[in-house]
């Protein structure tokens, strides 16, 4: 495994877990999923993270700006060296994130997303967590920061893992790691978190219901999952099977309506499913910025309609769902 990222913590941790099989079979899935030969632009964004400053802070906020460091624990050659590593790394898309003073305006207000469900999910404490999909990690911050005793990420973009690791660089002994696999990496069966999130990835999955029993094979019985992904309005058995891009995407496979996401919940074996939030995503919580300087959800709508993608389609609308796997 010929990579800057140390997943050694990581790997005794589920040698000595349940997950003691799936450590055995882990470092070749990592050196796979940071493959250099894959990903041309690797050694460039390696030597990034190895420019980072030296220093380590004990000053952390996970809050809805995560936070690490202050301003006057860097010199200012290290605050230099700092803001040309993280730009290197454009685009950044999930967060906002501040450090040692530096202010990273990401494409998205994630912590928006975080306020929709903080309040109406089981709490966090003690409670090993799975982010399926996670881009950056910022929200496995959030949900460091209220007490999960461990959060894995998983996100196959190695962009987004050697983002990751650019801010944890500056920790010590967090229990928060992201690896460059997909779901379909996870072992089967594996029903070890307590709490599984997955956020914006089910409309880019070609069969939602695969998406669905995967996801609920990662929980414990009773365990809770966090879903939120596009919808459109309608009732039960309507869905949006959009012909091409759908918001210049072309990864968009089906958007259901909330009454049938929450059928198709039941039907792969959850119980309790809930919408516990559903609203319009705008230009205030996804645009351009200075740290992702690429189209944006405003060059995505309609400019005569903007409650339509540049397609014709509904315009994007959101939800969470949270719902239980049975016991």
């Amino acid at each position: 495994m010929s990579t800057p990222i140390d997943y050694s913590p990581l790997l005794t941790q589920l040698k000595n877990s349940a997950l003691c099989e799936w450590a055995e079979t882990l470092p070749a899935q990592i050196t796979s999923g940071l493959s250099e030969q894959r990903y041309g632009d690797l050694p460039s964004w390696y030597h990034a993270l190895n420019s980072l400053p030296k220093v380590k802070s004990t000053y952390t906020y996970f809050g809805d700006k995560v936070t690490i460091g202050k301003r006057e624990e860097l010199s200012t050659e290290q605050y230099q060296q700092l803001e040309s590593a993280l730009r290197s790394l454009i685009p950044w898309r999930k967060g906002p994130f501040e450090l040692f003073g530096l202010h990273i305006d990401t494409e998205w207000r994630s912590d928006w997303k975080w306020q929709r469900l903080q309040r109406h999910i089981a709490p966090l404490k003690d409670r090993n967590v799975l982010d399926v999909g996670c881009g950056n990690g910022y929200h496995c911050w959030r949900m460091y920061g209220e007490g999960a005793s461990q959060v894995i990420g998983i996100d196959p973009s190695p962009r987004f893992i050697v983002q990751f690791y650019m801010v944890k660089h500056f920790l010590e002994n967090c229990s928060v790691d992201l690896l460059p696999v997909g779901i379909e990496a996870l072992p089967p069966k594996m029903e070890y978190f307590d709490t599984t999130f997955s956020m914006g990835v089910l409309y880019h999955r070609r069969s939602p219901m695969d998406h669905l029993l995967e996801l609920r094979d990662t929980l414990k019985p009773g365990g809770e999952l966090v879903l939120e992904t596009l919808v459109i309005d309608g009732g039960i058995g309507d869905a949006l099977v959009p012909e091409g891009r759908y918001g210049k995407m072309n990864n968009v496979w089906f958007l259901p309506s909330v009454p049938t996401l929450l059928s198709w919940l039941k039907k792969c074996g959850f119980v309790n499913a809930r919408c516990i939030n559903q609203c319009t995503t705008d230009t205030k919580e996804q645009r351009t910025t200075d740290w992702m300087q690429f189209q944006s959800l405003e060059d995505f709508l309609d400019p005569t309609a903007p409650d339509k993608t540049i397609e014709g389609h509904p315009g994007p609308v959101r939800a969470v769902i949270v719902a239980n796997k049975r016991k």
